[in-house]
């Protein structure tokens, strides 16, 4: 092996120049699947059924206004919980080729570092409010029955995880990617 070749990146089996923890592989994995619950409890929404909310009236009566909106919230839901193994895979490091102007090029991991950071924070900041409700601090939605309430419960729960999943994903992704890796001989590249 030459000089040279000890200096080139090479690639793990997820395409990312450092091992991926598979702690953190699982976790990005799961971040969809936690949301998935909390996008379909969202759909009856969109035709008027309020889940055994007791609010009358809170989503427009309008179909053509409400479909698009609950559809298009759970579709961006769930995609925005897809980008979260960017932080696990290869695509996260090297920009995909298929992609205009940064295509095949190293992306600079604080590209990825700060939206991934703040979106964690905005994704915890939004649920704090509604988990804290759970635990009497605050306004609760009502429902107009406890099997209404605990079906609530099942499906929104899981999804409250996103934000600190994403943050201990990015911290993962930080310490992959920023740190200098250390070689089996104590040398650091």
């Amino acid at each position: 092996m030459t000089e040279i070749d000890e200096l080139r990146p090479t690639t793990t089996a997820y395409g990312t120049e450092r091992p991926v923890p598979p702690w953190a592989s699982a976790a990005a994995r799961a971040v969809p699947l936690l949301l998935l619950p909390q996008c379909l409890w969202r759909l009856p929404f969109a035709f008027g059924f309020e889940m055994g909310l007791d609010v009358d009236g809170a989503m427009p009566s309008s179909l053509w206004v409400s479909v698009p909106y609950v559809f298009g919230l759970s579709l961006i839901t769930e995609v925005l919980a897809l980008l979260s193994l960017g932080l696990v895979r290869g695509w996260g490091e090297i920009a995909p080729a298929w992609l205009p102007f940064i295509g095949g090029k190293r992306i600079n991991p604080f590209a990825a570092i700060v939206p991934a950071t703040l979106g964690g924070l905005g994704a915890t900041a939004f649920w704090a409010p509604v988990l804290l409700s759970w635990f009497g601090v605050g306004d609760a939605a009502g429902f107009t029955s406890p099997g209404w309430h605990t079906l609530a419960l099942l499906c929104i729960a899981p999804g409250m995880l996103w934000g600190p999943l994403v943050l201990v994903l990015t911290y993962a992704y930080y310490t992959r990617r920023c740190r200098p890796a250390v070689r089996a001989t104590g040398v650091r590249r």
